[in-house]
């Protein structure tokens, strides 16, 4: 807090998490929250995204789902934190780890990982619907995921679609490689069920929201989510997701998921936290 009783906003945030928002997220499992980075701040991350996009730790998920030659490609890949300054400082210093706090009522958020994910246009791969839970190493309820759009996303260009309340389904999904539906071998929990003839029959509602630089969504760990492909022939959509936990989080060894390099050291029942897993709030 400031000295005159005000919030003391980080750099590169417009502005504090609502209660309305807070209430949102908990009953919806996401949020979105417009207008609460500054769209400079978000702009700085196109170079440091863009130099990554021909590097090795750059997956080519559309090459993984079979695509040929002439598509637009969808690649991704994770804890770019690690290595790029550009995007440690955004993890850690912008507004992203202070509106986790609030939206998961916590008095710690600790950075877990980072993944950037961008969908060229003509990409035609759409990201199948899943459960982030099931790639965490990690137990706890305040557990969330991150979603910033570098480029303006509308469901033409792939924005994210959110099974409404699915958080409180008290279900683990078996994760899926993302331009596919079959789960990972050796992985354990339900499959995913078929989202979208849920919403057919009305059982489920579906969220999704259009975005543009300065907005982002925030989801918990347990919703399930899928985005589109990129049918825009002019229009990239490049993203940063960045995923937090809370105090209640605890390091666990989920079969079929192997522990990255750095949490070598880590046992089930471990408290996050260390250069493995750093707090980022409060600072």
């Amino acid at each position: 807090m400031s000295s005159s009783g005000e919030t003391q906003l980080r750099p590169g945030q417009r502005r504090d998490v609502t209660a309305d928002e807070i209430e949102a997220f908990e009953r919806d499992g996401v949020v979105c929250l417009r207008a609460i980075l500054d769209p400079d701040s978000v702009a700085a991350l196109a170079d440091p995204i863009d130099g990554l996009l021909g590097e090795p730790e750059m997956a080519d998920l559309t090459g993984m789902a079979g695509g040929g030659p002439g598509a637009g490609r969808f690649r991704a890949g994770v804890d770019h934190w690690r290595t790029s300054p550009e995007l440690r400082a955004f993890a850690s210093d912008s507004a992203l780890p202070a509106a986790v706090g609030a939206l998961l009522r916590t008095n710690r958020v600790t950075l877990w990982e980072d993944s950037v994910l961008v969908k060229e246009p003509g990409t035609r791969e759409q990201t199948v619907w899943h459960q982030d839970l099931g790639y965490f190493n990690v137990e706890g309820e305040q557990l969330c995921t991150t979603w910033v759009p570098l480029d303006p996303v509308t469901a033409a260009t792939g924005a994210m679609r959110f099974a409404r309340g699915s958080h409180t389904w008290d279900r683990s999904f078996r994760p899926n490689l993302f331009v596919t539906d079959d789960p990972i071998p050796g992985t354990e929990g339900d499959t995913v069920p078929d989202v979208d003839e849920l919403a057919a029959r009305g059982e489920v509602e579906l969220l999704c929201f259009d975005l543009g630089p300065g907005d982002l969504t925030v989801h918990h760990a347990r919703t399930l989510h899928a985005a589109g492909a990129n049918t825009s022939a002019t229009t990239r959509r490049r993203a940063l997701s960045v995923r937090y936990c809370g105090e209640d989080a605890r390091y666990r060894l989920r079969a079929g998921m192997p522990p990255k390099a750095h949490h070598a050291g880590l046992h089930d029942g471990d408290a996050l936290g260390g250069p493995e897993s750093p707090v980022v709030w409060p600072t």
